[in-house]
């Protein structure tokens, strides 16, 4: 059959032979809607010109500079989010993106701050992963000043100035950790309670709705303070296995994040009771393992694809609507897995 020809394509589109002439030939007198919306048509009926017609489009897309700055690369869930937020970038539909994708090994405050703006001054719009703390709080206020927009990905951040956040209800992750022990364990204990850092409030947020949900439907568990980790595999070990030492009537462990590798080696290698509840973060090949061989309960996951998506139309958004359109909030739902569905 004859492939879709310039007058099949403006009568499938509902435009003029000039209109599809123009736009394979990069004029700028098109709306950008009317260029998305004859390429859509162009790709659903095969035109001939398509490749012609799919460079014109793209070199009108606006360009933005997006700055993204992530905690080590040598973990799995950076990693794989870096890897989630590339993909988005480069397949969005409407503009192209120049990204600065960036991991930062040194967790200290100086060490962030010194980071975050930096990529400020590389990028119009930047999104970040940190701890809270003034000297952060400081330098993101340094970069919004500039009129570069900041978002904050995974936990909340604070400043003088309005900053984005794209993540998960936290207050609602812990409340469904805690219904998990509510639900699965025989008999109520103590539950030993891990954080990477007091200063990451997403997780300071966990716990509060774990410590609300057992207030309010099963106060006979204890709920042990909580320990920091420091994002350390090897303190992670070290905390749990002194809790199950310490505590043998530990009848669960909530790893609010930070550390889960530690952690699960410490429940392979210590004896726990038959009833014993461990719910963790996030879902890859060391968690899926314990999930399968039971040392693990309950994973409560990010949708890393949305996630990723929702980050970089979010710096979008930011820049396009200016300093004055105030902070964006996306909050996105989680993903829960057992052994049952890995």
């Amino acid at each position: 059959m004859k492939r879709p020809t310039i007058p099949d394509l403006a009568e499938a589109a509902g435009v003029s032979v000039s209109t599809v002439n123009r736009i394979i030939n990069g004029a700028e007198n098109v709306r950008e809607s009317t260029r998305e919306s004859v390429l859509r048509t162009a790709e659903e009926i095969g035109f001939y010109g398509l490749g012609a017609m799919t460079q014109s489009v793209m070199a009108q897309r606006k360009t933005y500079h997006l700055g993204v700055l992530l905690q080590q690369s040598g973990r799995t869930f950076y990693d794989e989010l870096g890897k989630a937020i590339r993909s988005a970038a480069e397949m969005h539909p409407n503009c192209r993106i120049k990204l600065t994708l960036e991991f930062v090994s040194n967790l200290s405050p100086e060490n962030v701050a010194q980071q975050i703006i930096s990529l400020g001054e590389r990028c119009e719009s930047i999104a970040v992963v940190a701890a809270q703390h003034p000297i952060v709080a400081n330098a993101i206020d340094t970069v919004l000043d500039n009129g570069v927009p900041v978002a904050a990905l995974i936990g909340p951040l604070s400043a003088r100035g309005n900053v984005s956040f794209v993540g998960l209800d936290n207050w609602k992750i812990g409340r469904t950790a805690a219904w998990a022990f509510d639900k699965m364990v025989r008999n109520p204990g103590k539950i030993g309670i891990l954080v990477g850092n007091h200063r990451f409030r997403n997780q300071e947020m966990n716990e509060s709705g774990f410590r609300s949900y057992m207030r309010e439907y099963n106060p006979n568990f204890t709920l042990l303070e909580p320990q920091a980790t420091y994002e350390s595999a090897a303190a992670a070990r070290d905390i749990v296995e002194q809790m199950l030492r310490d505590h043998p009537d530990l009848c669960g462990l909530f790893i609010s994040g930070g550390g889960i590798t530690g952690a699960i080696g410490a429940l392979r290698d210590n004896p726990r009771r038959d009833d014993f509840v461990a719910v963790g973060y996030e879902l890859f090949d060391v968690t899926r393992s314990a999930l399968a061989d039971g040392t693990l309960t309950m994973l409560i996951a990010h949708p890393m694809e949305a996630f990723a998506r929702e980050a970089i139309a979010t710096m979008i958004k930011s820049k396009d609507l200016g300093p004055g359109a105030g902070a964006q909030r996306v909050a996105l739902g989680f993903d829960i897995f057992t052994p049952e569905n890995i």
